[in-house]
Order: structure tokens, then sequence, then C-alpha cells
């Protein structure tokens, strides 16, 4: 990695380097680089994100699907984390992506466009919060069923559990900001540790594990679509499981030496999460039994029924299946955590409506108090829908990654833009590529991004029914009125952003 000249914005330390994008320094910086890796680890933790969706890849294509687009997906997941890599280590605000945006783009559409990214990163980070807690619930939820089966699972209960986790993940951030660096450091060995513990007890017990073939070669299509399309909706379990690294970039003003640090913890972050999750995905496929059997158990999570199949122990089954739960639900408070300070953010730039009231910091405790309360909120709203349908909750999935996957494709486009009209040509912070390697895999990372984008709104089942419709495409459609609407409102007139735009 190349180190290149300091930027001038960057000179004279964090707080002044934050001042020289044209903001005060109102949070507290505690999160040192392992902090950081394991905050964001536990967001973008692959492998647990793989066993709460196991089921999409089981159906659409099986175990040989799961596998080789994993690897891809990883592949091109790195040519869009460096890249933002270099924008965070550039401009280190908790804007992240919208910020970037504003900075990079052509100053004719920089603003538009970053308010647009910024509106898809809040919906993004929003819905992945509800996402997170719902899989948390699901978990506990699923360990009660296998222990007494006679219990049967339903959705309000579901929903319950789930604002159980947001309550909590609310407190901490309300009250134990001291805590939650040293959270970060204790998740970063117990995910390690955890991932390691499952992998090697599936591995140990399970004596009836699957060929070679099955899971390399055997292609299994339960979806009613044809063997092409099955194979496109396969991938987004991965996609799935890739997500959300951008999270050191929305705590950079909360990180010592952001600039360098956070742009290390995006990539690290993703690179721990390839090796794991690509690790604990072969070992699910040769550990799987029956694929109809494991994607309708009782439990709800296919991978609790593989880890009861392994063991042939229900206690053991609870306990693998009780660490993943805590890495989940501690994602569920650097989720929420993420999702205040994005929310924080948007309001200091005027983004939202009442941005003055969303904007304020506690400057005793150091906490945005009414950006993590509003940010919960959002999160039960979107919960609410699953005591209704679970089509609607569905849609709520798919839109959390589709929002953070167009707010990466809009700084990966803006990049490029600014690049040929000659606005920003080189990425000058202290974590940075040479230029053509750069400028390669933002363009790589851009097609990616926006291929999954348009995946995310196919049905996963043919023939299409009301209850099995994917509304993500309806959803973006609101995003999109919602963003005009408030532009045209308030965000035309007082949306502002990094000061290097506001003098162009």
């Amino acid at each position: 990695m190349a180190v290149k000249e300091a930027d001038p914005v960057l000179e004279g330390g964090d707080d002044v380097a934050l001042e020289n994008l044209g903001y005060e320094q109102e949070l507290k910086r505690s999160f040192g680089l392992l902090g950081m890796i394991g905050f964001s680890f536990s967001i973008v933790t692959s492998w647990t994100a793989l066993s709460g969706v196991f089921i999409v890849g089981v159906v659409s294509g099986g175990p040989p699907v799961m596998v080789y687009s994993f690897i891809g997906v990883c592949l091109l997941t790195l040519a869009v984390a460096f890249p933002m890599a270099e924008m965070c280590s550039m401009y280190p605000v908790a804007g992240g992506q919208y910020s970037w945006v504003a900075a990079l783009a052509p100053p004719k559409i920089a603003r538009g466009l970053s308010y647009l990214a910024g509106w898809f990163l809040l919906i993004g980070v929003l819905a992945m919060g509800a996402t997170n807690n719902s899989i948390a619930a699901n978990f506990v939820l699923g360990m009660a069923n296998l222990v007494y089966p006679e219990y049967e699972i339903t959705r309000w209960q579901t929903t319950l559990v789930a604002y159980l986790v947001a309550f909590l993940a609310a407190a901490i951030n309300l009250w134990g900001l001291k805590w939650l660096n040293r959270l970060a450091h204790f998740i970063l060995v117990f995910n390690v540790g955890s991932f390691l513990v499952v992998m090697i007890t599936l591995l140990a017990t399970n004596d009836h594990k699957q060929s070679a073939s099955f899971v390399f070669t055997e292609f299994e299509n339960l979806t009613g679509w044809g063997s092409g399309m099955a194979a496109i909706l396969g991938i987004l379990q991965s996609c799935f499981g890739m997500c959300c690294y951008d999270a050191p970039s929305h705590m950079t003003e909360e990180m010592k030496s952001a600039a360098k640090e956070a742009p290390r913890a995006i990539v690290l972050s993703v690179v721990l999460g390839c090796i794991t999750g690509f690790a604990f995905l072969l070992t699910l496929c040769f550990c799987i039994g029956d694929l109809t059997t494991t994607a309708d158990t009782s439990t709800g999570v296919p991978v609790l029924q593989i880890f009861y199949d392994s063991t042939g122990s229900k206690v053991g089954a609870c306990f693998l299946a009780s660490m993943i739960s805590i890495v989940v639900i501690v994602a569920s408070n650097n989720l929420l955590a993420e999702g205040s300070r994005t929310v924080f953010a948007f309001a200091r730039d005027h983004g939202l409506p009442f941005s003055r009231f969303f904007a304020r910091v506690n400057h005793k405790s150091h906490v945005p108090v009414n950006a993590v309360l509003l940010t919960l909120a959002v999160q039960l709203a979107l919960g609410a829908i699953d005591f209704g349908t679970t089509t609607g909750f569905e849609t709520v999935i798919a839109i959390s990654t589709e929002g953070f996957y167009l707010s990466y494709a809009m700084a990966l486009l803006s990049r490029l833009l600014g690049y040929f009209t000659g606005h920003a040509t080189h990425m000058t912070g202290p974590y940075a590529l040479p230029q053509s390697l750069s400028l390669t895999l933002n363009f790589i990372g851009l097609l990616f991004l926006l291929f999954a984008s348009i995946t995310f709104n196919f049905p996963s089942d043919y023939p299409v029914t009301s209850t099995g419709m994917n509304y993500t495409s309806a959803a973006v459609g609101v995003i999109l009125l919602i963003a005009l609407v408030t532009w045209l409102t308030t965000g035309r007139k007082h949306f502002t952003g990094p000061s290097l735009v506001k003098n162009d």
C-alpha cells in the first residue's frame, strides 16, 4: 500500500483534520485499530451472517452455487473495500459514503447525488439493524423449539424478542459508551474463538458428511426458476454475508489516528470475513443432511438443524448456537451505534427534517442521544412489519443490503466521475493505492455493485405470487420519493457536506 504526501486536510491530528472538513469535534475518541476491527468484524462477520440466510443458498443452487459464488463475491468485495478505504483515509468523517460523494463528484451534481447516497445509506443501516435483531431472535426462539418441540414459534414472539435485543443495544449505546471499545476488543477474540469452536466441533462430531461431489458439483434447485436464475438468486446469500464493511468510516470521529486506522479496519474486517465465512460455509455444506428437511426445520434456523444433526445433542447444538447468538447480539449493539452516528452526521449536514434536534450531542456523555433514539425507533418500526407479514419483512432484509450497495456504488461512481472530469484526480490520504490500480478496482467494484443491486429485486420463487413477490423495487421507489420530497422542501436549500464542497 503506497503512502503519499499528507493532504492539508489531514495535517495537525484528528481534531484538526475534522475541523478542516468543516466540523467540530463533539464525540469522544476512544477506539484504536484492534477495537475498530472487532467492532466492524462483528457486523461484517460473514460466518454468522451466513447462519441467518443459509436457507437462500440451500434452495437456490445448493452447495456448489454457495461455495463458488462466495469466492467470487469475496474477491469483488475487496475490489470495493480498497477504494472505500482510500476515500475514508482522505475524508475521515462520520458521514462516510455520502460525504465522499459530496467531495469527489463533479460540483454540478455533488450535492444532489450526495443527498441521495445519504438516504440510501440511512435506510440500509437502519434496515440492517432491524434485520440483525430478527436474526438474533430467530436463534433464541429456534433453540427453544429444539429443546421443546411442542413449542411453536410465532411471528409476534420473534418480533418481541427482536425488540428486546434492540432495547438492550440502545441501553448500552446511551449509558455504556465507555464500554464500547472494551466490548469491541472482547468480541474480536470471542468471535474468532467461537468460529473455531463451532467449525471444529461440527467436523469432529458429524459422522455422515456429504461427498466432495455433493459440495462442489451437484446443483440443487428448489425455487421453480430455471437453473441460471436459481444460480443468480443463490449469489444473494453471499452478498448479504459480505456487507456493512463501511462501519469504521462512520466511527472515525471516535477513533484515534482515524485517517490511518479506519481504512485498515475496513480492509481487515473484509479479509477476516472472507476467510472465516468461506471456511464455515464449506463446513456447513459437508455437514448438512437432507436439504428439504434442513430447509423446513421447525426451528426456523437451518444452521441450528445442522448443529443438531451433526452433534446428536440438543445441549451441544444450543451451546454452538448460543455462541453465534452472542456475536449477533453484539452486532446489533454495533449496528445501532453505526446507525446513530450516520443519523447524527446526516442531520449535522442538514439532511433530515428537524436536523438541529437530531444533530445534538450530549456534552457530558459525548453521545448523540437523539440520533440513538431515532435509530432505535426506526428499527422498531421496521421490525413491526413482521407482526403482519413475513413477505414485508423479507423486503426489509433485501433493502438493507440494497441500501448499502447503492450507497457504495454512488461513492465509487463519484470517484470515477471526479477523475475523468478533472475535479478530483488523486486520492491523497495516508492510505492510498497506485492510481491505475485504484481506478481499475473502482470500475470492477462498481460493476459488481450494480449487478448485485439489480439481483436483489428478483423474486426468490416461481411462479410468483403475492406472498412470494419481492417488493424491494417498490421500497427503493419509496426511498427515492422520500429523498425527492425532502430535497425539494428542505435539502435543496440547507443540505451541506464537507467544507471542500462548500467552497466549490
